[in-house]
């Protein structure tokens, strides 16, 4: 009876167990975080509720297909792996480009949204500008490339259009026989050509 007794007990704490890890949010903030190289990054996780000695761990994925590998503490970042309050926080100081990429916090092995972490090398207003110039340029010049090859090609169409036209064209050709008159050949044409006559049936003279 007592073994049956303390068998509900542990299957009722089993479940409060479970509807309270199932009742736990967590949030993540920011959900985005731009900063340029040298700066320090506070990223906080948040909870639903207030847990004894839960567990927290970061992890990080430079892209979200990526496999999530374990944020390790160091000399700059620190993170807390246990704590007794809603809210823990991940340190990063002196932030190179290199720590970009999306961190996720688990509490739990619950885990939040993620915070997507970007970090730029900071450039001055000439530099920008320059660079931006250059942009503008290249955009003008392969415009500029993009009009002359179209150009080239509708110059070389109409060329072999022509040429082909050309090759249908009849040629001018004088006539040989133009102002030829019959009266040049002698009144006695047919005169003659009878002479060569002969009946059907009769022999020709130089048979």
């Amino acid at each position: 009876m007592r073994w049956m007794l303390a068998g509900c007990w542990g299957l009722l704490f089993i479940s409060l167990s479970v509807a309270q890890d199932k009742k736990l949010q967590i949030k993540q903030k920011p959900r985005y975080y731009g900063v340029t190289v040298g700066k320090k990054v506070l990223l906080y996780c948040l909870s639903s509720n207030q847990q004894f000695n839960s567990t927290v761990t970061w992890t990080k994925v430079d892209n979200y297909n990526d496999k999530k590998v374990p944020v390790v503490e160091g000399d700059n970042i620190k993170f807390e792996s246990k704590h007794t309050i809603k809210k823990a926080f991940l340190e990063i100081s002196r932030i190179q480009v290199q720590d970009s990429g999306i961190y996720y916090c688990s509490i739990n092995t619950i885990e939040g949204p993620g915070t997507q972490v970007n970090v730029t090398r900071s450039i001055s207003s000439k530099t920008a500008i320059y660079r931006s110039n250059v942009k503008d340029g290249l955009i003008i010049f392969q415009g500029l490339l993009l009009a002359v090859f179209i150009a080239t090609l509708l110059l070389r169409k109409q060329k072999l259009l022509e040429q082909r036209d050309s090759e249908y064209e009849e040629p001018e050709t004088d006539h040989i026989y133009e102002g030829l008159a019959i009266e040049t050949c002698g009144g006695g044409l047919y005169e003659e050509l009878s002479v060569y006559a002969q009946a059907e049936g009769a022999e020709a003279p130089w048979e």
